[in-house]
């Protein structure tokens, strides 16, 4: 699959638990679920321009919801978390919750 660098990162993800995990140089996004690790560390390198150290991803599969009489799933989507090397920080989330 070859896609561009701001289509494979989706939106970044800012949660509780994603804000405590920037402190230790840990930053969450949702990503295209075919993409692959490699892909992931490359768009993130070359989106934010730093060097990426680890990727883990998660599948986020679907939970049932309802609306009155309604019923349905919520969306599948795919979630990965990338660790930067010592040193290097996206400026982009300096303002989200550290």
């Amino acid at each position: 699959m070859i896609a561009v660098a701001h289509d494979i990162i989706v939106r970044p993800i800012i949660t509780e638990k994603s804000s405590r995990m920037m402190a230790q140089n840990k930053y969450t996004f949702e990503v295209l679920p075919a993409a692959n690790k490699i892909e992931i560390r490359q768009a993130v390198e070359e989106v934010f321009k730093v060097k990426v150290s680890s990727v883990h991803t998660i599948k986020v599969h679907s939970k049932p919801k309802r609306m009155g009489r309604f019923s349905g799933r919520s969306r599948s989507w795919k979630k990965a978390i990338v660790t930067l090397l010592p040193g290097e920080r996206i400026q982009f989330f300096d303002g989200a919750g550290i």
